[in-house]
């Protein structure tokens, strides 16, 4: 076994700023300027830096319950966003992660509570109580939320940090659509050179897309490129509308579909996941947690035709109209990892409420390891706490078969 996993920079460290400076203190010098004043028709917006942006993160600590508690230091970076986002769902607003004119009047402009700042002399005063010294053993710091470091056979989970937790998934949600996907062709193979005519449905789904057009014709087998390589939503919901009849269950295509989603995610004993739609668009009740992703991602990986697809780097197809004309398309896998020897998949995902999430499946001599990420700050951050705990991974099996 894989030593237990410790808590990630990213989550250690709020700990220790609220040591070693009082809560009540921890505001910076502007944000307690009285009467900031504002132009709330101004529209902020992640790169910002500025006392309007400091008023906005005062705002949503105060309006979200529980509170964000964002640091009040003007910076428009991705905690604001991600605060601004989950305010703009709750109020019925256009989710953009940009405070806008109708966003920031939400917040409201009343004068906000002023923060006592205490004499120098109690300031002064104040003995620093550090955390303890960081070990030297154990998996690497992170940025990311959540992650966890499986067997890429069994899918056992050998360590992780709050691998359990239900967080948005972003469009690592594919994997599960695929596993669907795979499963109605491993029952009939011929299901795999049917064609499916795109709908308007689709060609309309928002977000990530394959690029294919309402009235084109698509092979299932190379539609599955499209969903996996460059996170097509619309060929997730294609592929609803075309198979989701033949499921179990009543009511239209799509949402039998989405609940073989949540049966077989039962049945694979993935506790803490649910979904809510087939692409992974943020949705309330629509999450997962890394471990169980892990255990999916294992499971996928025993589909040869569905790991060939998510080990494909790019992928050429050619679409055909309802005339008869043909276009050729080009997909691009997400996966960055997939440019380094070793590493042979499964899928990305990225919302603005989900962080920057990977699903990675990566083999070292005889040793295969499933990496999750959810919820790194950025999208260089996923691929760099993956490789370290990939590394990890490897060092620590290297030494136990010693």
């Amino acid at each position: 076994m894989i030593a237990p996993a410790r808590r990630s920079l990213v989550t250690s460290l709020p700990l220790v700023l609220a040591l070693v400076v009082p809560a009540s203190f921890a505001t910076s010098a502007r944000a307690q300027t009285p009467d900031v004043r504002r132009d709330a028709t101004e529209t902020l917006k992640p790169g910002d830096f500025s006392p309007a942006v400091e008023d906005l993160q005062r705002r949503l600590n105060l309006k979200l319950k529980p509170s964000p508690d964002l640091g009040v230091d003007g910076d428009y970076g991705d905690a604001t966003r991600a605060a601004v986002s989950r305010f703009q769902r709750e109020k019925g607003l256009k989710t953009t992660g940009v405070a806008d004119a109708e966003t920031r009047n939400a917040l409201g402009n009343e004068k906000l509570p002023e923060s006592k700042t205490p004499p120098p002399a109690v300031v002064n005063a104040e003995t620093p109580v550090k955390a303890p010294a960081d070990a030297i053993d154990g998996p690497p710091f992170v940025s990311a939320r959540a992650w966890a470091v499986a067997d890429g056979d069994s899918g056992a989970v050998l360590a992780g940090d709050r691998q359990n937790d239900p967080l948005p998934m972003a469009s690592t949600t594919k994997m599960m659509t695929a596993l669907i996907v795979g499963r109605i062709i491993q029952n009939d193979p011929k299901a795999l050179h049917e064609t499916i005519t795109f709908s308007e449905r689709a060609d309309r789904t928002p977000g990530s897309t394959s690029g294919v057009r309402a009235g084109e014709k698509v092979p299932v087998e190379e539609l599955l490129y499209g969903m996996m390589l460059p996170s097509g939503n619309d060929a997730t919901v294609a592929f609803a509308e075309h198979f989701g009849g033949r499921l179990p269950g009543e009511g239209e295509p799509y949402d039998r579909f989405v609940a073989a989603m949540n049966a077989t995610a039962e049945e694979l004993r993935l506790s803490h996941t649910h979904f809510v739609n087939t692409h992974g668009l943020p949705a309330d009740d629509h999450h997962a947690g890394a471990g169980d992703l892990a255990r999916l991602a294992a499971v996928l990986l025993k589909d040869p035709v569905l790991a060939k697809v998510v080990a494909t780097s790019k992928h050429g197809c050619a679409l055909v109209d309802a005339e008869g004309n043909a276009r050729n398309v080009v997909w691009e896998n997400t996966n960055r990892l997939l440019g380094i020897e070793g590493y042979d998949g499964v899928k990305t995902g990225t919302t603005n409420a989900a962080g920057n999430c990977l699903v990675a499946s990566g083999r070292r001599g005889k040793r295969h390891l499933i990496v999750v990420i959810l919820g790194a700050p950025t999208t260089n951050a996923r691929y760099l706490d993956a490789r370290n705990l990939f590394r990890w991974g490897w060092n620590q099996a290297d030494r136990e078969s010693r």
